[in-house]
């Protein structure tokens, strides 16, 4: 596990450990995935150094708020048109340090 500030995150890193706060939460949409109908949000995570994007899948969309305070555990990074975002798969975890 790689702990690291926003600011350093670069395409294609993996087994990241970052915090920071949620700043913005887009609308939850349905959309078609090679497993089925999934629920997804785009969030907006912040800390001293930087903002990215992050999305929330599924189950994740409920977690957090704006406002709160999170840690990613196990977070990987992917490039999607020609942005990088924060994911959180299958062996990761979001946890709420704090809720405003």
């Amino acid at each position: 596990m790689v702990r690291v500030k926003i600011g350093e995150i670069r395409p294609g890193m993996r087994n990241l450990d970052v915090s920071g706060e949620i700043v913005d939460i887009g609308e939850k949409r349905e959309v078609e995935t090679r497993f089925g109908l999934a629920m997804v949000a785009a969030a907006v995570l912040e800390d001293e150094t930087g903002s990215i994007r992050l999305n929330l899948w599924r189950g994740q969309t409920d977690m957090v708020e704006v406002g709160d305070k999170i840690r990613l555990v196990n977070a990987f990074v992917r490039t999607f048109k020609g942005n990088i975002e924060l994911n959180i798969g299958r062996d990761g975890r979001i946890i709420v340090l704090t809720r405003r």
